[in-house]
């Protein structure tokens, strides 16, 4: 008999070889109904897998990240065993099963697809469903898998076979498709009630644009079609909000194929909507102890070889800039705090001057493959609202929980209400991608587990997923329509004071070394607009909107009231416009409306006579006639319930 510990911390008993399934159907049969993988001892695994010793098993359901994972990571081997039957010859990249669905890269040699043989596939996918073909695991040999694949002429496969050690290998097979792959996936594809393929595109293989181009085709799958209907119903409206259409209507920013790709130009009103969320934060900073700095764009290679950005994220970078001295090297600056460590560094620290908070809105430059560039959520150029505390050792905890502060802050008045934080740790199992000393990592993460529980924020823990520096807590909010965007993150390092040689006189007359905190609340000012945008719509909170209204006379003989008006209302600290155009004022409302404009103000004989304006709130109707010191009253009022 073997012990099985479940999440309630309740143990139960059984025989040795016993499967996850097993365990399911011994509690009900409808969690064995729902039940699509298992968790045992941190380890994801398929329901058939027998279980000999004792441990923690954990079921997981739809509701479960890892369930859904393992879900669309088999409808992915869905997706190849149907193309496999439809397009004999193709060859096989890579099909992961990513935050929304999965997808899957082919070469599909000289055959043609488009969308419009998207039916076709799914048909062929609902029939390998309907007919609930099974998915088995094959353990396997390095030689034998090469083998396999060679002889089918599977060169993808085999290079990435020729990557991986002996003794780690399995094969996964559908019907007649068989995979690389490490799993898990479910017992058969029958759970697979709804599929939709929703694009396709051009890959390089293995991100390298020197290599072959694949057809990348992405999918979504749900056990119910209801959930599918809701799901394409959000994609129609995330067209709708897409920050791309949104942002070219409003007049916030651009690009230029002369300028370059993914390098993003920000016009006046988008410039005015960013300097005001770094007006914002400037005085949140400053409230809190923080002192603005500000650094070059390129640096010496040497700084990021110190740093150990080079050698983590060399290949991302822009190729080094040379100049007519010998061996002199610089870099499009990749990140901000090897700059920072420079100022810690410049003058002797005294224990009693920590912690020193450094704030900077720094731009920094990645080299994005073109392919993966998407408006503002990925460019070449972002400015980071980056900031580096240095501070003692028993001061961790106390800033770490301070920035969990300033980030709450801007969610509470940016109305970003649904959110949940991640802590980051490093993969136990794998600790080479990562440097420092494992007495380090551990208090690092220690700090961070610490201040959410004294701040009493529910946080779920991913192994893998911290920086190559450090452990680190990230918040994902989830938007207007339910999607989930990574935005604030704080990381704690103690590894970049080690490697530029920080120190501090501690009250012991010693030298000690600093840690140091790296915190960006936005992340990148211009994926945070991109998010921004399509939370709000482009209907921005009345304290961030480039104008709060807009003056419509009714005729052009009344555009030196409505003149005089905008001054009166800007010396009231309001900020607006005035469409001067000689249009009908039916047309003026229409397109103040579009426009997103949150008041359009009306003036006429009737209101020029009466000392007032008449108030139109977007999307809302009229709110009558009245004085412009009341209407002032209304958006400070407004204003006043989210701002801190």
């Amino acid at each position: 008999m073997i012990n099985i510990t479940l999440p309630d911390g309740s143990v139960h008993q059984y025989e040795s070889g016993v499967t996850p399934l097993d365990i399911a159907k011994s509690i009900s049969e409808g969690l064995a109904r729902n039940v699509l993988s298992a968790k045992v001892n941190d380890q994801v695994m398929e329901l058939y897998r027998p279980i000999t010793s004792d441990a923690t098993v954990q079921l997981l359901t739809w509701n479960d990240e890892e369930g859904k994972h393992t879900f669309w990571h088999t409808s992915a081997h869905l997706l190849a065993t149907a193309l496999q039957e439809l397009y004999p010859g193709i060859k096989f990249g890579i099909g992961p099963a990513i935050e929304n669905g999965f997808y899957y890269d082919i070469d599909f040699g000289g055959q043609q697809i488009s969308s419009d043989d998207f039916p076709k596939i799914e048909k062929k996918m609902q029939e390998l469903v309907s007919a609930k073909t099974p998915i088995t695991r094959r353990e396997v040999s390095k030689a034998e898998a090469l083998k396999e694949f060679t002889g089918r002429n599977e060169n993808y496969k085999v290079e990435l076979i020729n990557d991986l050690e002996d003794g780690t290998i399995s094969f996964y097979e559908s019907g007649s498709f068989t995979d690389l792959c490490r799993g898990p996936h479910l017992v058969d594809f029958s759970p697979i009630k709804a599929v939709k393929l929703i694009s396709l595109a051009g890959a390089y293989w293995r991100g390298d644009e020197h290599r072959p181009q694949l057809t990348r085709l992405y999918a979504i799958s749900f056990p119910k079609k209801k959930e599918l209907d809701e799901y394409m119903a959000m994609l129609e409206e995330a067209k709708k909000r897409d920050h791309r259409k949104i942002g070219k209507e409003m007049g916030l920013f651009m690009f230029s194929d002369m300028v370059g790709k993914g390098l993003p130009i920000w016009l006046p009103k988008g410039t005015d909507l960013r300097l005001r969320l770094q007006e914002f934060l400037s005085k949140i900073q400053k409230r809190y102890g923080y002192k603005q700095v500000m650094t070059p764009h390129i640096g010496g290679k040497q700084l990021y070889v110190t740093s150990g950005h080079w050698d983590h994220y060399g290949e991302d970078s822009f190729r080094p800039i040379t100049t007519p001295e010998e061996g002199e090297e610089y870099l499009l600056k990749p990140m901000n705090c090897p700059h920072h460590c420079m100022i810690y560094k410049n003058e002797p620290m005294s224990y009693k001057e920590l912690p020193l908070r450094l704030a900077e809105f720094g731009t920094v430059y990645r080299y994005e493959q073109s392919g993966e560039l998407h408006g503002l959520t990925r460019v070449r150029s972002f400015t980071q609202d980056d900031a580096h505390i240095f501070c003692r050792p028993d001061q961790v905890k106390d800033e770490f929980i301070k920035v969990m502060e300033i980030i709450e802050i801007i969610f509470k008045a940016l109305s970003f209400d649904n959110f949940e934080a991640q802590i980051s740790l490093r993969d136990p199992s794998n600790t080479t991608k990562y440097v420092g000393s494992d007495e380090n990592w551990a208090k690092a993460e220690q700090a961070i587990v610490e201040a959410c529980k004294e701040k009493n924020l529910p946080a779920r823990v991913e192994l893998g997923e911290a920086a190559f520096y450090g452990p680190k807590l990230d918040f994902m909010v989830k938007d207007a329509i339910g999607r989930r965007w990574q935005l604030g993150t704080i990381q704690v390092d103690y590894n970049l004071p080690e490697r530029f040689g920080l120190e501090y006189i501690g009250s012991d007359g010693q030298k000690h070394r600093p840690v140091m905190i790296h915190r960006a609340p936005f992340g990148s000012m211009e994926r945070f607009c991109a998010v921004l945008i399509e939370h709000t719509g482009g209907k921005f909170p009345l304290w961030l909107t480039p104008d709060q209204f807009i003056i419509l006379p009714v005729s052009e003989k009344y555009i030196d009231q409505a003149r005089e008006m905008k001054a009166r209302l800007e010396d009231l600290n309001l900020r607006g416009t005035i469409d001067e155009r000689s249009e009908k004022i039916g047309r003026k409302i229409r397109d103040a409306e579009l426009a997103k404009v949150p008041f359009m103000l009306i003036l006429g004989e009737k209101e020029i006579a009466d000392g007032t304006i008449s108030v139109r709130r977007q999307g809302a109707g009229d709110l009558g006639a009245m004085a412009p010191d009341a209407f002032a009253k209304i958006i400070e009022e407004e204003i006043a319930q989210v701002m801190i």
